[in-house]
């Protein structure tokens, strides 16, 4: 009868012995512990706030034995008006001088204009790109990531197909395979990249193990970082509340005052609050009071481009078009809030829920020009309607 594996093993180790040679080198190699290895970081995206996500995460990869140095930057190639490429410049001044102009970024941030080429040896691939991109990104990035890549998505908006609302982490998890949480809350990014303080909150599905990951990826003594599980309502707060900003900045524009303001930033988080869990049931309340929800709502309506956007539009008498304004004032960024409007009206009209979300329908109702800019305080005509927005059975 032949020798057993074990017993083959057992003697050439006692031959070892026998011959004076042992060693813990005749100890077989699968005995041995295996070196973790270090997660390699890719941003997919290089806008002001993918700049400021980027310095953000290249601070940490420093200092976390378990994240690789270097971490990679998409950058959409441009040409400057000096005639070189904003990708090369980045790489040879460490600065994003279209979009993030001043802010040095740590020097083991590389910026790479091959989408391919900058994930393909990432296992934790960071989204922050306008939202309509999204889709033929992930397209492109189909057979070319890891396939132990995770993912987070920055990205604050959604697509609305002829199935329904379909949130970005979703199109993520669904067109990659990959896992996907989310990372919203109170982040104007210019003000985090000089290093003021901030919150954030990472929602994410089932693994808290993957969560707490991208929380040390992302935390700092300036920028804090807490995790809830809630992707869906983490993710709607940062989508709804640009809405609710355009709402906002129209008062501003009409110069309404702050009573007026303050009574529009309430209804929005109702209806951000309401419309949300209609979508989700699963939506937690206690994420409303997250950095991603009132905090993230509050600072957005007194300090972002979609505020700043619509004042402009009001004081203009809706006489200048959006389009016209984002490409004046925010210098290539996109305007998130806009786009969202309609989505959100698309879905509403769908649902037949228009008259119960009086604020979001007028919202986009003056962004497309129907209504002028100084109807955003006549939903009280539809307060009435308002109490159904608790008790979503009515809507059933």
């Amino acid at each position: 009868m032949a020798p057993s594996m074990e017993s083959q093993g057992q003697d050439q180790l006692e031959g070892s012995i026998n011959n004076g040679n042992a060693s813990v080198n005749t100890i077989p190699v699968a005995l041995t512990d295996e070196v973790p290895q270090k997660s390699r970081i890719t941003v997919v995206g290089s806008g002001n706030w993918g700049s400021v996500a980027a310095k953000l995460i290249a601070s940490n990869t420093l200092k976390i034995n378990s994240f690789h140095d270097e971490v990679r930057m998409w950058v959409f190639e441009e040409t400057l008006p000096s005639g070189e490429k904003l990708s090369e410049v980045i790489n040879r001044t460490n600065e994003n001088v279209k979009y993030l102009p001043g802010i040095k970024l740590p020097k083991n941030v590389v910026a790479d204009p091959d989408l391919e080429d900058a994930v393909k040896d990432a296992n934790m691939l960071v989204f922050v790109t306008p939202h309509q991109f999204m889709e033929g990104i992930c397209k492109r990035l189909v057979g070319k990531i890891r396939k132990d890549a995770v993912a987070i998505s920055l990205i604050k908006g959604m697509e609305v197909k002829r199935e329904g609302p379909c949130m970005i982490s979703t199109l993520i998890s669904e067109i990659l395979g990959t896992s996907c949480c989310v990372l919203m809350g109170a982040n104007i990014a210019n003000e985090i990249a000089v290093e003021k303080f901030s919150e954030a909150t990472v929602g994410y599905r089932e693994n808290k193990e993957i969560a707490e990951k991208w929380v040390r990826l992302f935390n700092t003594p300036y920028f804090m970082v807490s995790a809830v599980q809630d992707v869906e309502g983490v993710e709607l707060c940062g989508t709804l509340k640009n809405v609710v900003a355009l709402a906002a900045g129209f008062v501003d524009g009409m110069e309404m005052g702050n009573n007026t303001k303050a009574a529009i930033m309430r209804i929005g988080l109702r209806e951000m609050k309401a419309f949300s869990k209609l979508l989700f049931p699963s939506v937690k309340d206690n994420t409303f009071f997250e950095s991603c929800g009132v905090a993230d709502l509050i600072t957005t309506c007194l300090g972002g481009r979609n505020r700043r956007c619509a004042d402009a539009f009001a004081r203009n008498g809706g006489k200048r078009s959006f389009d016209e304004l984002e490409a004046e004032m925010l210098q290539g960024q996109k305007l998130q809030g806009v786009s969202t409007a309609k989505e959100v009206y698309e879905v509403l009209r769908h649902r037949g829920w228009l008259e119960l979300f009086p604020l979001f329908a007028t919202v986009h109702e003056i962004c497309s020009g129907r209504l002028a800019p100084s109807a955003i305080v006549e939903y009280t005509e539809h307060s009435a309607r308002l109490p159904l927005l608790e008790s979503p059975a009515h809507l059933s």
